[in-house]
C-alpha cells in the first residue's frame, strides 16, 4: 500500500468521525438543542455572559477575550452558537452547526470546509462566533476565509477571523483534544449540511 492509499484511507476515516458529531439527516435545517428566544441585546457584557456560559468558560476569560474582540471591531450585529468537529492528518476537515443570533430572528446555519498546511490532531467543540457587518441573514452563506495573523489564545480559548466581502466573523472555540500545528483555510457556511467541504 503506497503512502497515497494510506494518506486518502486515513483522511477518509478522519471525515467519518467529524462528521459522526456533526450530522443530521440531510436537507434539514441546523436544529440545535432550545435555542433561545431572540434576543437584541449585543452589549458587550451580555455577550461575555453569553460565551461564559456557551463555552464553559470563567467570566474573567470571557471577559477579556470580549473586550480584545469589542476593541478591535465594537459591537456585533449578532453571533452564532454551536458545535463542531475537526482533525487533520496534513490536510485537515471542519465541520459544524449551530444557531445564527440577530435582531429579532434565530437562523440556523451548517459550515464546512478543508484546511491545509502542517496540522495533525483532532478535536471537538463548542463555538461562539461574533458577526460584523452582516446586511442581511442570508449574506452569511459565503466561503470566509481566515484572516492572517489574527489567531490567539486565551485561557484555552482560540480565537481568530475571517472576513469576506466586508462582512467579518470572530469564532472563538473551547473544546476536547489536541490540535498540533498551523493550518490555512476557510470556512463556507450553508443553510444545509454539506458532506464535501469544498
Amino acid at each position: 500500500m503506497g503512502f497515497r492509499s494510506m494518506f486518502a484511507r486515513s483522511l477518509a476515516a478522519l471525515a467519518a468521525v467529524s462528521l459522526a458529531a456533526c450530522i443530521t439527516p440531510r436537507g434539514e435545517p441546523a436544529k440545535p438543542a432550545a435555542a433561545p428566544a431572540p434576543t437584541t441585546d449585543f452589549s458587550q457584557s451580555t455577550v461575555a455572559d453569553e460565551v461564559a456560559d456557551w463555552l464553559g468558560v470563567s467570566a474573567e476569560t470571557a471577559g477579556s477575550i470580549v473586550e480584545r474582540v469589542f476593541s478591535d471591531l465594537g459591537e456585533p450585529v449578532g453571533y452564532i452558537r454551536g458545535e463542531e468537529a475537526s482533525g487533520a492528518i496534513g490536510p485537515g476537515l471542519r465541520y459544524g452547526r449551530g444557531t445564527m443570533m440577530l435582531p429579532g430572528q434565530n437562523v440556523g446555519v451548517y459550515w464546512q470546509g478543508p484546511s491545509v498546511g502542517w496540522d495533525l490532531g483532532a478535536n471537538a467543540s463548542k463555538t461562539f462566533t461574533l458577526v460584523y457587518d452582516l446586511p442581511r441573514a442570508e449574506d452569511i452563506y459565503r466561503r470566509f476565509p481566515g484572516v492572517e495573523g489574527t489567531a490567539y489564545l486565551v485561557g484555552g480559548v482560540g480565537v481568530n477571523y475571517q472576513r469576506a466581502e466586508g462582512i467579518t466573523l470572530v469564532p472563538m472555540r473551547a473544546g476536547v483534544g489536541a490540535r498540533l500545528g498551523a493550518n490555512i483555510g476557510y470556512l463556507a457556511y450553508s443553510r444545509e449540511q454539506r458532506i464535501l467541504p469544498f
